[in-house]
């Protein structure tokens, strides 16, 4: 009887888990994203202390985290922001103003290390149309076995002369975490074309494999 009720309680209990599961760790994931980036959007509201005072402000009434309510003010107000950049960035003179901040941030030294390569990674990642345009299959990180990865563009240059061969650039991000991973240079005929799309192939990776394309909702038009 008890061997049969506590058998009973275990597959409940890993149902429930098996339920529950996505939920909790979207929600943790939630709380831990909106954390990370109200520890900067917070700096927004650098005001509001001297005005309502620290008690008001902090959760503690003297300093660090700031209410919940203020950071998502604060995140609002970043999102506000951040739409006005992109809203003056479509005429001249904001283009000619985020050209000159791109070059006095690109002359500052050891920043520009930095500045360079995120700007880099950032543009790869928006949009480019260079960048990030197919799904691929490839042999990795040995013969026998594939990973999926994302054409980055062809090797041109002192790459391509040097090996004689027709290479293209393959990213391999590691997963759960798609920013990081792999950059290889695989000749052009041992590259597999998928019919996935970019989108799809980060959510394949992300998922670590769970959410193959054929359950992906069909794509329209």
């Amino acid at each position: 009887m008890r061997k049969t009720f506590f058998a009973g309680w275990r597959a409940s209990f890993f149902t429930g888990l098996a339920v529950t599961l996505p939920a909790l760790i979207t929600l943790a994931a939630v709380k831990w994203i909106f954390g990370t980036i109200s520890s900067f959007t917070d700096t927004l509201l650098f005001f509001l202390p001297y005005i309502l005072g620290p008690k008001e402000v902090y959760e503690n009434g003297q300093s660090g985290a700031m209410f919940w309510y203020w950071s998502l003010l604060a995140l609002v107000l970043a999102a506000v922001l951040i739409s006005c950049v992109g809203l003056l960035a479509r005429y001249y003179i904001g283009k000619r103003m985020i050209e000159w901040l791109d070059t006095v941030m690109m002359n500052v030294p050891i920043f520009n290390k930095f500045y360079g390569a995120i700007k880099q990674v950032n543009e790869a990642f928006s949009g480019n149309k260079n960048s990030f345009k197919t799904v691929v299959l490839v042999e990795f990180p040995g013969p026998g076995n594939y990973s999926v990865g994302f054409i980055t563009n062809e090797a041109k240059g002192e790459v391509q002369q040097k090996s004689g061969k027709n290479l293209v650039g393959v990213f391999i991000p590691t997963t759960p975490n798609p920013t990081s991973g792999f950059l290889i240079l695989v000749p052009e005929e041992n590259v597999t074309k998928l019919d996935m799309s970019v989108a799809e192939g980060i959510k394949y990776i992300v998922s670590l494999g769970s959410i193959s394309p054929e359950q992906l909702p069909p794509k329209t038009k």
